[in-house]
């Protein structure tokens, strides 16, 4: 019987990874197409991935699926073979990431979900048939000479924070789910104005387009392939970037620079500075925007009680977690939950 999932510790994995003689291309893709069976699809996509030496993390669900991942670059032809082999991905956009050194992953996984992108929408009516035009990198540039343009930007406040579009609207919640009907209630003024979401790489705004629609706006876009698509188109075609700053991503990376802007500070000092990083206390891990003279100073934590965790004994550490659940605090950081966490203002 075929191994379907990875046996492997994550440090033996990132050491494998790093000693790999050959480069890697990290790549990312959505699709909303209908799959009956989510689960035998994710076993069929695991082998065949896992022969083509695929790392990184997929979503599947009978909505659709949603991938990040990485690719040996010798084999790339061969995966795109394979993957535009499986009805409703042929011709799929791959999304090639802008700042790459294909250490982005180092393990295969693969997990259903009820849905690709946890949306909260419950509406038997509702359905992805329907959604906004495409805009092209081009097309973004010239719809954001006007004043009337309304762009809005459908991620989290730890990616805006760091690098978005000029003019864009943040929708200030913690979930996806939560700013769909936010994001509706904000416009409800303007629901024949031109509206352009977008989002990382097209997944969160082409559904959040869909759903603006189903409420009755009239003239939504939304941006093909997200931020890393128009980064990459603009620089084929050398146009202004009119999105300032870094792309955060959820790999091992967490940015990558789309201009040398620096639109963020240091969360502890207030330093310009566009770093994210996780608390290195393992009771922690807070994700958090820290530059260089403050990782010194608190030896990458988030506070000095953080910092005083990680000087004692392994051992005491792992006492003073034991029973901690962490949750979502990787990747849920929203202005109203730092704030208190780091003792400032953001």
């Amino acid at each position: 019987m075929s191994v379907l999932h990875n046996r492997i510790s994550n440090k033996e994995l990132k050491e494998k990874l790093y000693q790999e003689n050959f480069p890697r291309i990290t790549i990312s893709f959505y699709q909303y197409f209908p799959i009956n069976d989510p689960l035998q699809f994710r076993d069929d996509l695991y082998q065949g991935l896992n022969a083509l030496q695929v790392f990184g993390r997929i979503y599947v669900a009978q909505e659709g699926i949603n991938a990040q991942i990485s690719v040996p670059s010798h084999l790339f032809e061969h995966f795109k073979q394979y993957l535009y082999a499986i009805p409703g991905l042929n011709e799929l956009r791959l999304n090639t990431a802008v700042n790459d050194n294909g250490k982005s992953f180092w393990a295969l996984r693969i997990k259903t979900r009820e849905k690709i992108v946890a949306d909260g929408i419950d509406d038997p009516n509702f359905s992805m048939d329907k959604k906004g035009k495409y805009v092209t990198a081009q097309q973004m540039n010239s719809m954001l000479e006007s004043s009337e343009t309304i762009v809005i930007d459908m991620r989290n406040h730890y990616e805006y924070e760091v690098g978005h579009f000029e003019k864009a609207i943040e929708i200030p919640s913690d979930t996806f789910r939560d700013q769909l009907p936010m994001a509706a209630d904000m416009m409800k003024e303007k629901k024949e104005a031109n509206i352009i979401m977008y989002c990382t790489g097209g997944i969160r705004c082409e559904k959040a387009s869909a759903y603006m629609l189903h409420h009755g706006f009239k003239n939504v876009f939304h941006l093909e392939g997200g931020i890393i698509n128009y980064a990459n188109k603009i620089k084929e075609a050398g146009l202004e970037s009119k999105f300032k700053g870094k792309n955060f991503v959820f790999d091992d990376r967490l940015g990558e620079k789309i201009t040398d802007d620096i639109i963020s500070k240091c969360h502890q000092c207030g330093a310009p500075c566009d770093t994210h990083t996780n608390c290195k206390n393992d009771g922690c891990h807070l994700l958090f925007i820290q530059c260089p003279k403050c990782a010194e100073t608190y030896a990458g934590c988030c506070t000095q009680s953080c910092t005083d965790i990680v000087h004692l004994p392994l051992e005491k550490q792992i006492e003073l977690r034991k029973g901690i659940d962490k949750g979502q605090q990787i990747f849920n950081k929203s202005k109203q939950r730092l704030r208190p966490r780091l003792g400032i203002d953001i």
